[in-house]
């Protein structure tokens, strides 16, 4: 029997926790949003508004719907106020500790049919659910950024999910109007299985000096079409992500073509992760972004 989903939990009120936000709030669910900061949940709420407030203004909403979708958000400060939620989803750093320690934490405040759902991009499902006190509803759903213009979602079983989750997943992520792609519990699933080894092949291409970062970047543009190139793209995703994501590639599948460039662990080691710290692969202090090398 397939849950009926109506409130949704999301932790972590960054990027991704906000997006996923905005789009259950314009879908109708209620939204609580939690977060180890309240001023974080503060700036997530007035980047929600401002984003709906976009999409206002390009036609893709209305401005009835902008206020109905915000006046379903709630702050929700502690994992108590989590306790009406049908179904909680985690979207905290990319460090398989954080997430476990979030998942033994919550369990208690949550009622025993809610479904906990994580964003992670590569750590086995299967890992992540025996942290919790119900491994059969549990599940990875997996966001695309940024969340409201991008049509896919990764719903990805680990080896004790039950069908009716499963189900009840798939409901909820087609009333937000997304597809979906159902994958294996394998490192990094799908899409960042294929995508961040050919980012960390770029990252190669520089490092072994084959091409400057606009040569490489303008021959994926035009070249294969893309519509960034993957040294732009790894600076939007955050370099950090990149290299969290290459190394549980590389573990999980012992495979050398997986190996971490040294330049992507030698730029976060400096702590330039891209655009939230206004350095990567570009330089995005100034009027317009500049390469690094």
């Amino acid at each position: 029997m397939a849950a009926n989903i109506q409130t949704v939990g999301v932790i972590g009120a960054g990027q991704m926790g906000g997006g996923i936000a905005h789009v259950c709030a314009l879908a109708g669910f209620d939204v609580m949003l939690n977060d180890v900061a309240p001023d974080r949940i503060k700036a997530a709420l007035a980047t929600i508004n401002g984003n709906m407030a976009k999409q206002v203004a390009k036609k893709t909403i209305t401005e009835e719907q902008r206020k109905a979708g915000l006046s379903h958000i709630k702050a929700a400060e502690k994992y108590d106020d989590l306790a009406s939620c049908d179904l909680v989803i985690e979207t905290a750093i990319e460090k398989e500790e954080a997430k476990r320690k979030i998942f033994s934490d919550l369990c208690a405040s949550l009622k025993p049919e809610a479904i906990i759902a994580t964003n992670t991009s590569s750590i086995s499902i299967t890992r992540l659910a025996s942290s919790t006190d119900r491994p059969e509803r549990f599940i990875g759903i997996h966001f695309m950024n940024p969340v409201p213009l991008m049509e896919l979602v990764e719903v990805i079983r680990g080896i004790a999910t039950d069908d009716p989750t499963f189900e009840s997943s798939k409901v909820f992520v087609r009333k937000l109007g997304k597809q979906i792609a159902v994958s294996e519990d394998f490192p990094a699933f799908i899409v960042n299985r294929i995508l961040l080894p050919m980012i960390n092949e770029a990252i190669y291409t520089l490092y072994e000096g084959v091409g400057n970062v606009e040569a490489i970047d303008m021959a994926m543009r035009l070249g294969a079409h893309h519509p960034m190139g993957p040294l732009e793209l790894a600076d939007f995703i955050g370099l950090d992500t990149c290299l969290s994501v290459m190394q549980v590639l590389h573990e999980g599948l012992a495979d050398s073509k997986y190996r971490p460039c040294p330049l992507l662990v030698k730029y976060v080691e400096a702590g330039w992760l891209g655009r939230k710290t206004q350095r990567g692969f570009y330089d995005y202090r100034g009027e317009k972004p500049v390469p690094t090398r």
